[in-house]
């Protein structure tokens, strides 16, 4: 997940949640959006998390000849 992926479903989870009047039969709406929002809040926090620890990573390769040809030729 990303962070467009943690900022909608704590959209969506709000909109759920505190908006949303109507019922489901056997689905309760206000449950949904509080998960959606748990799941999104959960999404940010392990997005900025690993994103700190992530950098360019450079790497060097040597290459050594034992064939007497100087580097170059």
């Amino acid at each position: 997940m990303g962070l467009g992926t943690g900022i909608f479903l704590l959209v969506a989870g709000a909109v759920l949640a505190f908006a949303v009047r109507d019922g489901v039969s056997a689905v309760d709406l206000t449950a949904v959006g509080w998960i959606c929002m748990g799941a999104g809040a959960l999404s940010l926090v392990l997005v900025l998390a690993t994103g700190r620890r992530r950098g360019r990573v450079t790497s060097t390769t040597y290459v050594e000849r034992h064939d007497g040809v100087p580097p170059g030729a």
